[in-house]
């Protein structure tokens, strides 16, 4: 049996998640709720197994999102899973970088 890990949302991932939602929804109706539901697929992916995302850089971990270019950019830490960043894959990782220092 795998343990289910708890996640835990940076303010900053939480607007992520809603600016790449109300893009989608402003692109096409309903295409917001498909991300959303893309979105939450991959989240329990990962709190069934984070490892089995491998680090990309110093402790992060990215999951990338079926269908959408979406990376969960999250640290593992003791007793829970920490989101820092939702972001599309053509931002600059620089951006995130800076989320680091915040946590």
């Amino acid at each position: 049996m795998r343990l289910k890990y708890s996640l835990l949302f940076s303010d900053e991932a939480n607007y992520d998640i809603i600016d790449a939602f109300l893009w989608y929804e402003e692109a096409r109706s309903g295409l917001g709720k498909d991300f959303e539901l893309c979105l939450e697929a991959e989240i329990n992916r990962i709190s069934r197994n984070p490892l089995q995302y491998p680090i990309q850089y110093k402790k992060i971990r990215i999951a990338y999102i079926e269908r959408f270019p979406y990376g969960i950019h999250f640290l593992m830490e003791k007793t829970f899973i920490k989101v820092i960043a939702v972001f599309h894959t053509s931002r600059n990782p620089t951006n995130w970088e800076e989320r680091l220092s915040n946590r």
